[in-house]
């Protein structure tokens, strides 16, 4: 007879649990530049407190933006950033995984599900993408036509390799070798990097790493420039694809490491010279504001003035003054678009 008493139905994560899950999923919507609203907030404290399930916050999330929906051509992606977040969480939260293409997939369906067309399904059509870490040059990435065989390669080199009498360094740096191969394909059209990152969490899990932690959190912008860079050559610049800054990042991740993350240091015109100042041209004098935004632009250089302002705790008409003050200065440049560009943050 098949022994029931070992088997039990999955409940709900404890409370400090609860709590590091809705902050990694919250902190992982930073990867696209969308931020959470405060109704977000509102509900993950109520299931970190207990007062409601991980599937009732979904449920209450979802339903919000059913009863109000955002504008079409709404900037601000904060349906998005809600609703995958409260998706984030309850995947989090599952003892469920399976290393396959086929679970990859999944978890963006599942995250993405009403929300992209394609939700689920593997892009048939190539892309590129404006990167600010690489002054607006992108990443080149599988082409349609070999996504799923490339895939299934990268599966199994990763299912064959063995970690037996590695080190937790060495693990470190293997895994840290798989996830940017793998975000490199960029399966999907969009939400590729927190399908990845969700992916990594669970994977890690099987090691015995709990990585629901700070650091996903809050250095998901980081996590996203390091693949970036793990991924891009242009040796006449002089400029070569390197997991250093990979490495630093599942380093604070699995052993607890201290290094400094900052994204201003994968720029390539810095790291191409070795070099980092971050000091503000002494010619040009700034009140403590203007400072504030200059500051909280090198570390979101895609950041809304909204965002900026709430992240200040200034108003947005001081964050646009600011703006204004800081371009005419010199020490900062739009590159792009208002809707989809990005601040170029001069040294």
């Amino acid at each position: 007879m098949i022994d029931l008493e070992n088997y039990k139905t999955q409940g709900e994560p404890d409370q400090k649990e609860r709590g590091y899950i809705w902050h990694t999923a919250i902190g992982l919507q930073k990867v696209d530049g969308l931020t959470t609203s405060d109704y977000l907030i509102e509900t993950a404290n109520k299931n970190i407190n207990g007062d409601i399930t991980l599937e009732e916050a979904r449920t209450l999330i979802e339903d919000y933006y059913v009863a109000k929906p955002l504008p079409p051509g709404n900037k601000s992606r904060t349906d998005e950033a809600d609703i995958v977040a409260a998706r984030v969480s309850q995947i989090l939260a599952e003892k469920t995984f399976s290393f396959s293409p086929v679970e990859y997939i999944a978890i963006h369906r599942r995250l993405f599900e009403g929300i992209y067309k394609f939700a689920g399904e593997i892009r048939d059509y190539n892309i590129s993408k404006n990167e600010w870490v690489l002054n607006g040059e992108t990443v080149y990435y599988a082409s349609a036509q070999s996504i799923r065989d490339t895939l299934d390669y990268d599966f199994l080199q990763e299912k064959n390799f063995s970690y037996k009498g590695l080190s937790i360094a060495q693990t470190a740096k293997n895994i840290a070798k798989f996830t940017s191969g793998l975000w490199q394909i960029h399966a999907f059209g969009e939400g590729n990097t927190r399908t990845t990152a969700i992916f990594i969490i669970k994977y890690l899990r099987t090691f015995g790493f709990d990585v629901t932690n700070d650091i996903f959190a809050e250095n998901a912008w980081y996590f996203r420039n390091a693949l970036v860079r793990a991924n891009y050559n242009d040796l006449k610049s002089g400029i070569h694809a390197t997991q250093k800054y990979l490495d630093r990042f599942f380093a604070n991740l699995l052993l607890g490491e201290k290094n400094e993350l900052k994204n201003r240091d994968l720029h390539v015109k810095i790291t191409s010279n070795d070099t980092v100042n971050d000091t503000v041209n002494d010619t040009v004098k700034l009140s403590p504001s203007q400072h504030k935004v200059f500051e909280a632009l090198k570390e979101r250089p895609d950041a809304t003035a909204k965002e900026v302002a709430k992240h200040v705790g200034v108003s947005e008409i001081t964050v646009r003054r600011a703006l204004s003050v800081l371009k005419s200065a010199g020490l900062i440049e739009r590159i792009g678009s208002d809707k989809t560009g990005h601040w170029l943050v001069k040294n």
